[in-house]
Parts: C-alpha cells; structure tokens; sequence
C-alpha cells in the first residue's frame, strides 16, 4: 500500500489544480470530534465493513487515523476488496500536528 506523509498531504490539499482525493478517517468518533483534518469524511474502523458501499472504489482514498496503524489495516482492507487507490496517512493526525497544523490538539 502506499503512504503518503502529511507534508505531502498538505500540499496535495493546497493544490487546486490536483484532483482532491477522499480523507477517510477510521477513527473513534470521540477522537474525530477532538481533532481532524478539515474535509475529512468519519467513518470508524468497525463500521468500513457495512459501509463499503458508501466508498467509491475508482476514487483516491487517504485513510487517516491516529498514528497510522488503524489506516494501514483499513487500507489492506480495502485492497482485498477491489480498491485500487488506497493511500495511508503516514503518522496519522499525530503527525500532522506535528507538522502541518502545530494548532491541531494533541491526545
């Protein structure tokens, strides 16, 4: 699976010419309602399963969590079911905090 660090991210965002892609963020929702990355669309990592279809397979699809970890295995997930343009947060939000938005909170 790819990865993608959120310097890369940020820029991506920033881009209007590039063609923005899905920020699918598993986290709990407690921890989407601190935090995330504006435009990122919630769906916890339990629930991808029954919500599949609510996800565009042909479309790139960042997946976002809290530390990459979560992401990563959503991303396989969606691998195995026919998603080819899976791409992992790499750090998660913490790392985005850390480098992008330092006005992001921290937890």
């Amino acid at each position: 699976m790819h990865q993608i660090t959120p310097v890369e991210l940020a820029e991506w965002l920033a881009d209007p010419a590039k063609v923005q892609p899905l920020l699918l963020d598993v986290r709990e929702p407690w921890e989407f309602q601190l935090c995330h990355i504006e435009g990122s669309t919630p769906m916890p990592m339990g629930a991808v399963p029954a919500r599949i279809a609510e996800l565009d397979p042909e479309r790139v699809t960042v997946v976002v969590c809290h530390h990459g970890g979560r992401s990563a295995q959503v991303g396989m997930f969606l691998e195995r079911q026919g998603f080819g343009k899976v791409i992992n947060l790499a750090g998660g939000v913490a790392e985005w905090a850390a480098r992008v938005d330092p006005k992001m909170p921290h937890y």
